[in-house]
């Protein structure tokens, strides 16, 4: 039978969200992926008994409650547990010199007082004074029950109670984080790390980051019982997670199924047809894709309803990827995750200025052979696309191009591993062309450039019925929590807010 209630076209975690709320809620269920493998860039793939991450690595709030994270409170409802190895510590390789730090306020705050001096710990607590009361006020609204589509008057009028004795503060929570900063920071070192937070966060500089999604990220990374989390057996084990809790309230899922167009009748979504012709028809339909994605299957006469034009948005950069198995012979305190920024003066969005790199297998040896190693190392939303675009992957430029592209990983990770080039087992490199085809995203990119100088992104509602979005393209905005967010907006809209409210009572939000 090809009726559904709902039909979610991608899996990536916000559409998985989405599902797995509607599945809870009784909703017939079906998401199509067109990948092989569920959970969008969140995915990961296994080759020789190591098993390589694709995407995120710092990963908070999903053990803790109460918590601010959207993901650990979606988890909570759909009663999904993820076996978490806590962490306080990674690799930071900047300008100013090499050193471990640790989540947690004193921490940093020991690291800049032997970096910059008393002066410079003066301006942090300034910031820190700032952001806490942001901090206070967004932990206790919280973000899966506040979507700005459907509050109603009752609802603004409880809200309205919490901000009031804060009304100074909204327009702060609105803002761009830099313009917070700019009012307590002048060291250069101290701005140009909450930069670097912000764009790792954003995929922009702190001006363009939401002063919100910072708060929320200080909150959790600078309180003195802060800690991160690896979730045993990599990010696969938080898709595991919903796509379970999806499966056992009767959701379907098919991968290798790519979504060729939305069936309309007049203005109303009916359904999607697949690349192979097969037909799905339901009463909703959620897409998860990004918003250049989502118009190419939407007829042109209907997209001329729909506001930003998808030509008019700037689009974040795309990446380049490294994936290492390696022999972990002799190696001791390898870092779980290390940061390496060449040059602050070059700017934090500069292509191949800045390189991440996670270690998984440090904490979760299941995640390679033993003896060995497994690493993913990334340039985060900082190459462009342009220089790819016209290339071909079998060509002979373009794998010239691809080594001395990606030479910027071995050439940072021989800080950490100096013999690492006679370690090596495997190698995998991968540019913006390899990070489109296996996430299905629109250049590769990270995700639309929407400054929050200039406003929030897009809800989930469409101007065409019936048909609704998620993920990164849509309110919050970029980064796990706020897809979470997101896709649980989504299946808001579909089962009503009394429904929703209800399901969020179960966990007291």
């Amino acid at each position: 039978m090809n009726k559904y209630d709902v039909v979610i076209v991608g899996s990536g975690i916000g559409g998985l969200c989405c599902g797995s709320i509607l599945a809870l809620a009784g909703k017939r269920v079906l998401i199509c992926e067109a990948h092989s493998q569920p959970g969008g860039v969140a995915h990961s793939f296994n080759l020789k008994g190591y098993k390589f991450e694709s995407g995120p690595s710092l990963w908070s709030g999903l053990g803790r409650w109460p918590t601010t994270n959207p993901l650990g409170q979606i988890l909570r409802l759909i009663d999904e547990k993820v076996e978490l190895i806590k962490y306080q510590g990674w690799l930071v390789n900047v300008p100013e010199g090499n050193f471990n730090l640790e989540v947690g306020e004193e921490p940093f705050k020991s690291r800049i007082k032997l970096l910059r001096g008393n002066r410079s710990v003066e301006e942090w607590d300034s910031l820190m004074s700032a952001i806490k009361p942001l901090s206070k006020l967004v932990s206790e609204i919280p973000l899966l029950s506040s979507s700005p589509e459907t509050i109603n008057i009752l609802g603004f009028i409880k809200l309205a109670s919490k901000f009031l004795p804060n009304l100074n503060l909204l327009p702060k929570l609105n803002g761009g984080f830099g313009d917070i900063v700019d009012n307590h920071l002048k060291d250069p070192f101290l701005r140009n790390w909450v930069d670097l937070l912000s764009f790792l966060i954003s995929g922009m500089p702190m001006h363009d980051t939401n002063s919100a999604a910072m708060a929320t990220l200080f909150d959790e990374w600078f309180k003195p019982t802060s800690y991160l989390e690896y979730p045993k057996g990599g990010s696969e084990s938080i898709v595991k997670a919903l796509i379970n809790a999806f499966k056992k309230n009767g959701g379907e899922l098919i991968v290798s199924s790519k979504v060729e167009a939305i069936n309309f009748r007049k203005n109303i979504a009916l359904g999607v047809t697949l690349e192979n012709g097969s037909k799905f028809t339901s009463d909703f339909v959620v897409l998860n894709t990004d918003i250049w994605t989502s118009r190419k299957l939407i007829p042109q006469e209907l997209q001329k309803k729909w506001k930003p034009k998808a030509k008019n948005i700037n689009k974040c950069g795309s990446f380049l990827h490294l994936h290492l198995g390696f022999d972990a012979s002799g190696l001791q305190n390898l870092p779980i995750h290390s940061i390496h920024v060449d040059d602050w003066g070059r700017g934090i969005t500069a292509e191949r200025n800045v390189v991440v790199f996670s270690i998984p297998s440090v904490l979760d040896k299941s995640m390679a052979p033993k003896g060995k190693h497994v690493l993913h190392g990334y340039t985060p939303a900082n190459e462009p696309w342009e220089i790819w675009e016209n290339l071909n992957s079998n060509d002979l430029t373009y794998k010239k191009l691809k080594e001395e592209r990606c030479s910027i990983f071995l050439k940072s990770l021989r800080k950490i591993i100096p013999d690492i080039d006679n370690r090596i087992e495997i190698k995998l490199l991968g540019t913006p062309l390899t990070h489109k085809k296996f996430t299905n995203t629109y250049c590769g990119s990270y995700g639309p450039a929407l400054s929050a100088a200039q406003g929030l992104f897009p809800g989930c509602k469409t101007p065409i019925k019936n048909l609704l979005t998620c993920g990164a393209s849509t309110f919050p905005g970029i980064g796990i929590p706020a897809v979470s967010a997101s896709g649980a907006y989504a299946a808001e809209k579909i089962i009503g807010k009394k429904e929703y409210k209800n399901l969020l009572k179960m966990i007291d939000l």
